[in-house]
């Protein structure tokens, strides 16, 4: 991507460090997402300016008509970009990502009076497929806990920090990230929440039971003071050398847990999310509050759990019904 984006006409780049600017500063999306969001829009506009990583930037004759050019990027372009896109065997999820972001560059773009229209609000794309993410049964989320606190009862500082990470995930649902961002201060053991800050750098305070309690305190008094540093700060949770635990050990930790447990699906952090969110609903939690605890912009999106129930629910009746079949 950066090398592409270096062989854009110079003005074209600056309207790239101006839209960089406007995701990271004013929409205050994280890194990971900026950069997805950069590497569509560059995509986008190398294709415009008929631009290939080849091209060296410093062979273009100078120009000062860079971003007058994006007045010739229209609904055509936007689709022709798609088709190649499509020719190339990019996914239905791909390219329905990549139509979104194309519609969020130019609506930006239509605000700056960069485009005299916004090309993008006419711009149809197909719908991602989605998949029905990978749960834990009930049963074992309660062996995964079950594993993990059997594991940390020698003491070892790791193992109580992985319990205590792997109860927190279960109990609130939250992102590896946002996991990750936590400080000690964001946990309120009084009232029994944790404050945390997700996308968008929204806030938003996520309830944790009794389980998830007694190993974040295990944790703190015995396990923390352990492998801390005068560089750790004011982490939650902290690494083997005492920094800030990193989202690749959390992912590993997950993994190898749940690879304890017989017959459980292979999943992530994101799972136990995915798993968190659908005993909910199993056990009667209205859509609106997942929403609130999940942190999500719509409810579009937390509607994709009672896909997993329906799921659940049509399973049992198959195995179970005397005229299922």
């Amino acid at each position: 991507m950066e090398r592409l984006r270096c062989a854009l006409p110079h003005p074209v780049t600056e309207v790239v460090d101006d839209y960089e600017e406007h995701l990271r500063d004013e929409r205050g999306l994280s890194q990971h997402t900026v950069r997805a969001y950069l590497g569509d829009v560059v995509s986008l506009l190398a294709f415009l300016h008929g631009v290939t990583p080849d091209d060296e930037r410093d062979e273009q004759p100078p120009t000062s008509d860079g971003p007058a050019r994006l007045g010739t990027l229209d609904v055509g372009v936007l689709r022709a970009w798609l088709a190649r896109q499509r020719e190339q065997g990019r996914s239905r999820t791909t390219l329905a990502r990549r139509a979104a972001s194309a519609r969020t560059f130019t609506a930006w773009a239509y605000r700056r009076g960069l485009l005299e229209s916004d090309p993008g609000a006419r711009l149809a794309a197909p719908r991602p497929h989605r998949t029905l993410p990978g749960v834990l049964r009930q049963d074992e989320a309660a062996e995964l806990m079950q594993v993990t606190a059997l594991g940390a009862e020698d003491g070892h500082p790791i193992a109580l920090r992985d319990h205590a990470l792997i109860e927190l995930l279960y109990a609130t649902g939250v992102r590896i990230s946002e996991l990750c961002g936590l400080d000690i201060d964001d946990v309120d053991f009084e009232r029994r929440v944790v404050r945390v800050l997700g996308k968008g750098r929204k806030q938003r305070m996520v309830p944790f039971g009794l389980p998830a309690e007694r190993a974040l305190r295990s944790w703190l008094r015995q396990g923390r003071p352990t492998v801390a540093t005068h560089d750790s700060g004011p982490a939650l949770f902290l690494g083997a050398r005492g920094g800030r635990v990193n989202p690749r050990t959390v992912r590993r930790v997950v993994h190898e847990a749940v690879a304890a447990v017989p017959g459980a699906a292979d999943i992530g952090p994101h799972g136990l999310r995915h798993s968190a969110a659908t005993h909910m609903l199993d056990g009667g939690a209205d859509l609106r509050s997942v929403q609130e605890l999940l942190g999500h912009a719509t409810l579009a999106t937390t509607q994709l759990y009672t896909h997993v129930t329906v799921e659940r629910l049509k399973a049992i009746h198959d195995q179970t019904h005397p005229r299922a079949r």
